[in-house]
């Protein structure tokens, strides 16, 4: 099973009525595609981090979509995003990917900070790492 988070930016001059449109188009798509969609929120107004076509503002959507067989539509969709003036920009990411990889890096049990191991205090105290600072948490100023 194939995980992808699916984010576009809207033109803030678009009505809502006509977004939630776009978004059942892409939808529908994604659907009809194999997929199915297992998340949707709608961010929004937001300010963007910086200005594109000279609009700083845009309407910020997210869609979860899942593929059991791993087939999916959304090169077609990120097609027609291109072709659409009224997305700004979207971003397509497999999430699945990165959960496993993050499963692998972080086994249950392993001697990470929260078991104690190597919290690099040595007071046997059992403080965290974060009360005590460290040598390079130090500042230049603060040695005597």
């Amino acid at each position: 099973m194939r995980t992808y988070e699916l984010v576009f930016i809207v033109d803030p001059r678009v009505s809502d009525e006509d977004v939630v449109t776009l978004i059942q188009e892409y939808k529908q798509m994604i659907s009809a595609g194999g997929s199915e969609i297992s998340l949707e929120e709608n961010w929004g107004r937001r300010k963007l981090a910086y200005p594109i076509d000279k609009l700083t503002e845009g309407k910020y959507v997210l869609l979860g979509v899942t593929s059991q067989d791993g087939k999916t539509s959304l090169a077609e969709v990120e097609h027609r995003m291109r072709q659409n003036d009224k997305i700004l920009r979207y971003l397509t990411v497999r999430t699945d990917e990165d959960l496993k990889r993050a499963a692998r890096r972080k086994p249950a049990g392993s001697g990470g900070p929260e078991s104690g191991i190597g919290s690099g205090t040595g007071s046997g105290s059992g403080a965290g790492a974060a009360e005590a600072p460290d040598d390079d948490d130090v500042e230049i100023g603060d040695q005597p």
